[in-house]
């Protein structure tokens, strides 16, 4: 008998122990006992939603371009950002009416129904369908993603959260590559509008997926006595609750800097290339039309299919081995620091020292740590929010923001090439935007330690 009973006090019970799932875990995050099938779940849920994403993209293209070409394109991906104004106060009407799984159930649902819809417009030939159908992917793939983080943020904690979500993290990095592998082999046995019916059955899983991982929280919390009330969220317009609150003014200016920068350094990177395939040939302008796009063809494929390669499996090893670390033992603030930091030594390279090797290097390492290290700080920035600050203002920046980053940047870039700017200015308006980036950064990074420190434990 122990000398708590002799003594007649109750004995402590005995810490809980870590299961296989958490042990495994435990090789890429600080996973405490119990929270490892959660995350898994989670894990998983985001992988099959850019599973679903990928899939369908096999079916965008050769809609969009079978209906109108790569003009009609550009069109599309503009019209995105009106639809997505008008889809978020529609969002937060749901919210006023709706918990937190009867909302994820009611968009999943919608998503799915729809894209059976097209499937079925697609068979019967409607005209344009591939314009609306660009559309609507575009709108689907930002506020489907947006959702689900907006679930992780409001299952974990704050705590939990920068421990967990570099998990979730390894899903979304999988996800891309196992979508793009999974749409290459379907896409030829089934047809591409088969493909509708594949990311339809997917998101059921997505759903399902959600209600596990949702009712193993809650039940973990109870048997803790911590458990949230999953209330109705609250029906305020993001766009308002932004406005009044200076932190999501900040995070909503982080992601819009950070799409400016990326979307102007894509627009470097394909410059460069160009001038690299026309260097590669001698008498390039002698050459027709027709063989300088074969000469150019021939050289961005190869270097563009070696260029991603190298940026998933940098960022799939970020995402596994370091990013929980960084969170560790640096904290949130050093991780916000990261992208703006390696923007530098991007852009002052394309800037001073424009050797093509190096400008390679340069967005290799901007992109891979954007999709995974900083899209992991990203969404571990709404862990110290109000519920309805997760799912409404979250929507409207993770989507409407998003979009409109990279609709301004194409703006600026055609006035910019216009007004004949070349790689060397673009990369230098680049640096003074990072400029503002990390003015901004050292801000909301102050803020969020004092926010975390401000919620209850």
């Amino acid at each position: 008998m122990s000398e708590q009973a002799m003594a007649g006090k109750p004995e402590a019970e005995p810490p809980e122990a870590k299961g296989p799932v958490d042990m495994f875990l435990s090789l890429f995050a600080d996973v405490k006992p119990g929270e490892g099938v959660s995350a898994l779940i989670l894990m998983a849920n985001v992988l099959l939603l850019l599973v679903a994403y990928y899939v369908l993209k096999t079916v965008r293209e050769p809609l969009i371009l079978a209906s109108g070409g790569a003009q009609l394109k550009a069109y599309a991906t503009s019209t995105q950002a009106v639809v997505l104004m008008g889809f978020v106060p529609i969002y937060a009407a749901l919210t006023k009416r709706l918990k937190r799984m009867q909302l994820i159930t009611a968009t999943l649902l919608f998503y799915a129904g729809v894209f059976v819809l097209f499937w079925v417009l697609a068979k019967v030939g409607v005209p344009y369908l591939g314009f609306v159908f660009f559309v609507f992917l575009g709108v689907f793939s930002l506020t489907a993603i947006a959702q689900f983080w907006s679930l992780a943020n409001d299952l974990y904690t704050p705590e939990q959260g920068k421990r967990l979500f570099a998990i979730l993290g390894i899903g979304a990095s999988v996800g891309a590559v196992v979508g793009s592998f999974v749409a290459s082999k379907l896409v030829k046995p089934l047809g591409p509008f088969q493909m509708m019916l594949v990311a339809a059955v997917i998101l059921a899983g997505c759903l399902g997926l959600s209600w596990v991982a949702n009712t193993r929280e809650e039940r973990r919390l109870a048997a803790s006595k911590a458990a949230k009330t999953d209330a109705v969220i609250g029906g305020k317009n993001g766009f308002a609750l932004i406005l009044e609150d200076r932190y999501l003014l900040l995070i909503a200016g982080v992601i819009l800097l950070l799409n400016l920068v990326n979307t102007t350094g894509e627009l470097i990177l394909s410059i460069n290339v160009e001038e690299q395939a026309k260097a590669s040939v001698e008498n390039f302008d002698a050459l027709t039309k027709a063989e300088q796009g074969k000469v150019i063809s021939d050289f961005s494929g190869p270097f563009y299919g070696e260029f991603f390669t190298w940026v998933n499996a940098i960022g799939a090893i970020t995402q596994l081995f370091l990013v929980s670390r960084i969170f560790k033992y640096l904290g949130l603030r050093a991780a916000l620091f990261s992208l703006p930091l390696i923007g530098i030594f991007a852009y002052g390279v394309m800037a001073f020292f424009p050797i093509f090797s190096l400008i390679r290097i340069g967005k290799i390492a901007e992109n891979s740590c954007d999709y995974s290290l900083y899209n992991t700080t990203k969404q571990a920035l709404w862990l110290p929010t109000t519920r309805e600050q997760k799912y409404n203002a979250k929507m409207a920046i993770d989507s409407f923001i998003v979009r409109s980053g990279d609709f301004v940047s194409g703006i600026a870039v055609g006035v910019g090439i216009g007004a004949g700017f070349g790689p060397k200015t673009f990369a230098l308006v680049n640096l003074v935007i990072i400029g503002i980036w990390i003015a901004a950064v050292v801000v909301i990074g102050r803020e969020n330690q004092r926010r975390t420190a401000a919620m209850p434990a």
